[in-house]
């Protein structure tokens, strides 16, 4: 194997600060159709703690035509550049180094550094992408000031933007122009951005608490002017909500937002000049879901945060990613609660959870939320470093309370304001306020794996006593077979007849018994602890690990009429949904274990009773509605094959669908599709009920599905209603009827990329025996590009992510088809394509059929790979 198939790993117990500091960068870019220039000058100072007198820059894929020291030209004696180092000697006092190099952005189909999208110029930078545009010491904990002067042909590129102030522009000879752009704030070199295109602009200001004007700024192309108020509005929310629940203020004079077609990832952070995917940023009732409004939202507010969580304060290294990614996932997922229904985007985010972030944990890519080594740090933007890291910030709020963890969050910001730090040292700020040792939870940032807790009661008669004795175990992971105990805050309550019990635990004074003792945290820091309840006068049903309090997999044996209780009566919306769920889970069992499908009649009644309720929010009524992905009942099943699990749920969701049919026709009925399209929490849960309810009709193929799928697809004034027609019509149409509806639907948006890329997912979801060929087909469709990741996302994401009837065929060859396409990305895109492989990495899970993903695996690993993918299949095989 030659030496890219052998890279090695990066450790985080061999940090070292930098030998140097950049006090000041720069940066001179000027820009031509087939070349780019960049000159940069940088303010060099030794670190006095190192003493070491090398200067090491990286840098990759640069043509160096001169480097100055002190404006003296060095000669080939003065440095060496070799493997993507630039080493300088005896760099032992202050200076300016001056390096002038070319880069060809038209050829980066990487989509890292600088490269062309469509009609502009883009960077992304983080993690290591700014390499590409220059030599620089590019890692977080290196923070400087930067000036940057754009130059390009007016015509071609008449808008140039960078992070920052605009300090300077004007006309050049030939037809060019420049701008100058200054950033006051210190920044790491990924946060550095750049935009040079055709572009057109919407325009907005905001004014702070302070009663500073803040102008806005969104820029797309002209195509797509109507569709950033959405957008706007969000970021002005965002930008409130920020400041009355952290106290934080925006702190530049404008704000610039860029939507790109061709973007690995959904936005990125950059000081003052966001760069969003198009999917994240383009929003109208006509062309995006209901789901897509929202996905706008919780992106834009998630950029806007992060310019405190993640720039102002940034982290010290990438082992401490979560640092700002976890942080700000729980800052952006409260906004977004707060916004639209906290029950339900509780659901999605532990749906997202249980369905993919466990089954990280599971496998052989396993890793703590701060891993201690990476080969290729682009592989930990990972659901364990985002959303689980978002959980443990979650954890923190709960044990600390609202008080204690705002200001705790108060005091990290102004310890560590123009700092780049540890995960570490956020959990000392939250220390330092409540006086409370969390070394302990500090657990949560080095062991991999979901903990599971095993819960069992004994309810006590005579003495009026309920105990509840709760072990925790974490299975083995890559990284360490045996584990810790972890500190687990959960949340409980106690049903009776009439509602929540009062909660007194034994021993404890009345006087300490908040005035609403109804719910308790109980927390376990034990590998077995048992809390006696006391003053109980009946038999209660538990309601554990309410709200989701911790990451983990609760295992309590429930009856059926347990869970009936709590989906009939729990206070906590979220657990009420939960044992709707694992009412779904037992349906399965028992499906499993008879070889025949029948669903229990108390389920059914229940269910039914709810979707008669008024005070019951029919979103999260839509979810109850729904038994669980064939991902998480693998989880819970893992010894059954996948497709009887799959058959079996499409069994039961078909039962389902007739059993309630009545009460589902009357929700498609009830629902008014001439009313005007709102995004407000309570029109998208209208409609969410509604369309649920069609699409389960529709896997009956009731009569009235059958009718309306065709009416909503045709009649509807909104994407969301439309693509909802356009589903059912897939589950209850004939083929032809299918097929005559796939093609008005391309007809109509053909020249809507993000609408054509929902067309493409939902044909790669089809669960029917043709559907591989027809994927396969499509990517030679003329909407399709390999070099756009959100095409490939749709196309081949969604078949191997959403289709396990069809991506796990009996005869290998979905896992063929995906290891194609691995192999053919694997050097034009590196990211994209190592993310795609991970459905192969779980060929564990699969018995027989696993060792077919495992062939697939070993013909991947032969061919020369890119760090991404090596470390990916690498990890998978061992």
């Amino acid at each position: 194997m030659n030496a890219i198939q052998q890279p090695s790993a990066i450790y985080l117990a061999d940090y070292r600060e930098p030998t140097h500091w950049i006090d000041e960068t720069h940066l001179d870019v000027v820009i031509f159709p087939d070349q780019t220039r960049v000159t940069a000058r940088l303010k060099i100072t030794p670190n006095a703690a190192r003493a070491v007198s090398e200067l090491v820059l990286d840098g990759e894929g640069l043509q160096t035509q001169a480097i100055y020291w002190n404006d003296a030209r060095l000669t080939q004696d003065d440095f060496d550049e070799c493997d993507g180092k630039l080493r300088l000697k005896q760099i032992n006092e202050s200076g300016w180094l001056t390096t002038e190099v070319i880069i060809c952005p038209e050829s980066n189909t990487a989509l890292e550094g600088l490269y062309r999208s469509r009609t502009m110029y883009c960077t992304q930078c983080e993690a290591e992408g700014f390499r590409k545009i220059t030599w620089y010491l590019d890692r977080p904990d290196v923070m400087s000031v930067f000036t940057t002067r754009l130059e390009a042909d007016q015509s071609l590129c008449p808008v140039l933007l960078s992070n920052g102030n605009l300090v300077a522009s004007g006309s050049l000879p030939n037809g060019r122009h420049f701008a100058t752009w200054h950033d006051p704030h210190k920044k790491p070199s990924y946060l550095f951005a750049l935009v040079a295109g055709q572009l057109s602009c919407v325009k907005d200001q905001f004014v702070t608490a302070s009663n500073r004007s803040v102008a806005i700024e969104v820029y797309v192309e002209p195509k797509d002017l109507d569709k950033c108020s959405h957008a706007i509005d969000s970021l002005k929310r965002a930008m409130r909500w920020d400041e009355q629940n952290y106290g934080r203020e925006y702190d530049l004079d404008i704000y610039m937002i860029v939507a790109v077609d061709d973007f690995n990832m959904g936005a990125m952070e950059n000081k003052g000049l966001n760069i969003f995917n198009t999917s994240c940023v383009l929003a109208s009732a006509a062309t995006t879901t209901d789901i897509g409004f929202q996905r706008v939202e919780a992106v834009v507010a998630h950029e806007y945060f992060h310019n405190w969580s993640g720039n102002r304060v940034t982290c010290r290294d990438w082992f401490q990613l979560s640092l700002k990614e976890g942080f700000t996932v729980y800052r952006d997922a409260e906004f977004s609660a707060d916004m639209n229904s906290s029950t339900v985007k509780r659901i999605e985010d532990v749906n997202l959870l249980r369905t993919a972030q466990f089954a990280e944990d599971a496998g052989p890519l396993a890793h703590p939320v701060r891993p201690a080594s990476f080969i290729e740090i682009s592989n930990f933007y990972t659901l364990t470093v985002y959303e689980k890291g978002a959980e443990l910030v979650r954890m923190l709020a709960t044990l600390l309370g609202p008080e204690y963890f705002r200001k705790g969050t108060d005091l990290y910001f102004e310890r560590h304001d123009g700092e780049a730090v540890t995960c570490d040292d956020f959990v000392a700020s939250m220390e330092a306020v409540s006086s409370r040792d969390l070394s302990q939870f500090k657990r949560w940032y080095s062991q991999a794996g979901t903990p599971e807790l095993i819960v069992s009661s004994q309810y006590s008669e005579a003495y009026k006593t309920f105990r509840l004795t709760i072990e925790q175990r974490c299975p083995p992971t890559p990284e360490a077979a045996e584990k810790a105990p972890f500190h687990i805050p959960i949340r409980v309550s106690l049903l009776g007849a009439a509602g929540a019990l009062p909660l007194k635990l034994a021993n404890q004074a009345v006087g300490d018994l908040p005035e609403d003792n109804t719910e308790m945290i109980l927390e376990l820091t034990k590998s077995e602890q048992t809390f006696e309840f006391a003053g109980v006068h009946e038999r209660p049903v538990p309601s554990l690990l309410r709200g989701f309090s911790a990451p983990v997999n609760l295992r309590y044996a429930y009856s059926e009429t347990e869970l009936i209780t709590l989906l009939m009566q729990d206070t906590d919306l979220f657990n009420r949904w939960s044992a709707s769920q694992e009412l779904g889970v037992l349906a399965v069992s028992n499906a499993i274990k008879a070889g025949t499908c029948e669903l229990s009649g108390d389920w059914v009644n229940a269910l039914q009773a709810n979707l008669q309720r008024d005070d019951l929010d029919p979103a999260v009524m839509a979810y109850m509605l729904q038994i669980p992905s064939v991902n998480y009942l693998h989880d819970r099943f893992p010894e059954t094959d996948i497709l009887t699990l799959h058959q079996t749920r499409q069994d039961l969701v078909r039962r389902l669908a007739l059993s309630l049919a009545d009460a589902l026709r009357e929700k498609v009925l009830a629902y008014d599709m001439r009313q005007p399209y709102e995004v407000s929490a309570a029109a998208v849960a209208v409609r969410s009920l509604s369309n649920t309810a069609l699409l389960l009709l529709a896997e009956a193929k009731d009569p009235l599905a059958l009718r309306e799928s065709i009416t909503r697809f045709k009649h509807a004034n909104n994407m969301t209603d439309q693509l909802a027609g356009l589903r059912a019509i897939a589950r209850c149409q004939s083929d032809n009827v299918v097929k005559e509806h796939l093609a008005a639907f391309y007809s109509q948006w053909k020249d809507e990329a993000l609408v054509v890329n929902q067309w493409l997912s939902l044909q790669a979801t089809r669960d029917e025996a043709d559907t591989l060929v027809a994927v396969q087909s499509l990517t030679s469709h003329p909407c399709f590009s390999w070099n756009n990741p959100n095409k490939v996302r749709a196309l081949a994401g969604a078949f191997a992510n959403q289709n396990p009837g069809q991506f796990h065929r009996d005869d290998g060859a979905g896992y063929e088809w995906l290891a194609n396409v691995v192999l053919k990305l694997n050097q034009a895109n590196p990211q994209l394509a190592a993310r795609l492989v991970t459905p192969l990495t779980q060929w564990r899970k699969h018995g027989q059929r696993g060792q077919l993903m495992f062939s697939q695996l070993q013909r991947i690993q032969g061919a020369t790979l890119s760090k991404d993918v090596f470390e990916v299949v690498n990890k998978a095989l061992t």
